[in-house]
């Protein structure tokens, strides 16, 4: 079997061209007119013959700058985390950066795992969505020699950039929508609320009924998207408000399929039986039973605008940290 031929280096070119590697060097860095004709025709014709391609982390690193992005999301299947990834990507093809994309599934073993991979790749920042935000996780931020910025973890303790949801206005436009349908009547269904953006999002439902009495509500935390237990919660909710104008409010896509998935086995129908209305607008959505109401998340520009306040860090900004939440857009569709 032939032996796997490897790449070529600028010692290679040297050899070959029968120069130095001073004068390869010089020809690659874009000083070719401190060479003589003759010398760069030769390194020429030798990176040709040897397909020699300049190792750009090499060049990079020793620069000082790897070009690299690294980001860490929490769940990749999630259409919010890819259209996040989408604005980061845009920003990063634009400024001449690299991205190196790690999914941790929503293990904190794991986030702890791709931390440290891209420290070893020396990433010049990192953009971080996780599951949740111990005070271990915390600590390992802090040892960080590179800049960060988090996603959809607004927390101004922690002293980094944030970027997200301004999840009081996003919720207090659901029951106010809710409100003006004569809807009385809520089942809150959210995945666990470990996660800071979903414990939000309950809370300020529960201030603003606690502020519009006529509004009443109650919480259901799903266990890993299992329907047959929302099933239940929700049969359990409609029999203690039978005489309410019923709604579910989910608070993100995941919960909402779920929550769909749920009302199918029990052939209940959105708006004639229970209205439904969710955070994040998957594209299955406005398909479902003539369209579900939702609060669409500027989730594009979330990433970009992230990757922007990076690059900024990136550049050596030393201004406070900045806490930037973007306002979602109300959808009104059959469901409500």
């Amino acid at each position: 079997m032939q032996k796997k031929k490897g790449f070529a280096t600028i010692s290679d070119v040297a050899k070959h061209a029968n120069v130095g590697k001073t004068s390869v060097s010089r020809y690659l860095n874009g000083e070719q007119n401190k060479l003589s004709e003759q010398m760069v025709d030769k390194i020429a014709n030798a990176i040709k013959t040897l397909d020699y391609r300049p190792n750009h982390s090499a060049r990079m690193l020793k620069a000082g700058q790897s070009k690299l992005i690294g980001l860490l999301l929490a769940d990749v299947t999630n259409p919010y985390s890819i259209d996040v990834l989408q604005g980061i990507e845009d920003v990063c093809r634009q400024q001449g950066y690299m991205l190196m994309v790690c999914n941790t599934n929503n293990q904190q073993d794991l986030q702890a795992q791709y931390l440290s991979l891209l420290e070893a790749h020396r990433v010049d920042g990192l953009i971080i969505n996780t599951a949740g935000m111990t005070p271990k996780q915390v600590t390992h931020f802090q040892t960080l020699s590179c800049p960060l910025v988090l996603v959809d973890r607004i927390d101004t303790s922690l002293g980094y950039d944030s970027v997200g949801l301004d999840n009081h206005q996003a919720v207090t436009q659901v029951c106010q929508h809710l409100l003006s349908e004569s809807y009385d009547a809520l089942l809150v269904i959210t995945e666990s609320l470990e996660v800071e953006p979903r414990q939000a999002r309950v809370d300020a439902i529960s201030d603003f009924c606690d502020q519009n009495t006529r509004l009443q509500h109650q919480v259901f935390e799903m266990d890993k998207m299992c329907v047959d237990s929302i099933a239940q919660a929700i049969t359990t909710f409609t029999a203690e408000f039978p005489q309410q104008k019923k709604a579910i409010f989910t608070t993100n896509g995941v919960a909402m399929m779920s929550t769909a998935k749920a009302l199918k086995t029990l052939n209940l129908q959105i708006r004639r039986d229970i209205g439904l209305i969710g955070i994040d607008d998957p594209e299955w959505a406005q398909l479902f039973e003539g369209g579900i109401t939702v609060m669409r998340q500027p989730s594009k520009i979330i990433g970009q605008t992230a990757c922007e306040r990076l690059l900024t860090r990136i550049q050596g900004s030393q201004e406070a940290p900045q806490h930037l939440t973007l306002s979602a857009e109300l959808i009104v569709r059959e469901s409500t």
